[in-house]
């Protein structure tokens, strides 16, 4: 198999799952910043020209959360819960993340530290405002759901904690507003406990953007 990636958000989600699993994964950096992504080769893999993307023989699979649970059965690990009633739970949350945690987090993750990062000017103050607005809104869902709960679904973890829990790492620099709520807090630290999530890259973290 060969995952092509960069130190990116969405990337950062099938990478952890990766290498938690120790899945026999051939990893293949894309320059974001050179425009690999939209060169032909790479257009290729995946017309959105968007990482990541997944060969495995003739499967080319984009989507990060559809990568995740594709790695998570071929493994047979429970990442992937085996109960039917379980998978519904964790495509719930996947897909309410997508749409409002890290859809507005992602907003923030780009203006606050992409944009300095690849020198692409200053962070538009409306969008922050909206998007700092809407993050603190469902982070208190999030929040409560945790309160008496060690992972997102079940008792155990999934790729739903990898999905929701993505941008975390990038607290700080992204100006997440994620001050007072404890349960996130605890559950973030829980998984920084896990090798695999502190450093999914072949690359360090800290060196990324």
């Amino acid at each position: 198999m060969k995952l092509y990636y960069a130190e990116t958000m969405n990337p950062r989600k099938a990478c952890a799952v990766a290498k938690y699993l120790g899945s026999p994964v051939e990893y293949i950096r894309v320059d974001l910043g050179k425009g690999e992504q939209m060169k032909p080769d790479f257009l290729a893999e995946n017309p959105n020209g968007k990482v990541p993307v997944l060969v495995d023989g003739d499967l080319r699979l984009w989507e990060s959360t559809a990568i995740m649970a594709h790695l998570a059965v071929k493994a047979g690990s429970d990442l992937w819960p085996s109960e039917a009633a379980q998978q519904v739970e964790v495509l719930r949350w996947l897909s309410w993340d997508i749409a409002h945690f890290s859809r507005h987090g992602g907003t923030l993750y780009f203006e606050n530290h992409v944009k300095p990062y690849l020198g692409l000017g200053q962070p538009n103050p409306t969008a922050v405002e909206e998007a700092t607005k809407f993050y603190r809104r469902f982070a208190a869902v999030l929040d409560a759901h945790l309160a008496n709960r060690t992972y997102l679904v079940g008792d155990r973890l999934t790729i739903a904690d990898f999905g929701a829990g993505t941008l975390l790492p990038w607290a700080k620099e992204s100006h997440l507003p994620v001050e007072g709520f404890a349960n996130i807090a605890r559950w973030h630290e829980r998984l920084m406990e896990i090798p695999a999530w502190r450093e999914p890259f072949p690359e360090p973290m800290s060196a990324a953007a």
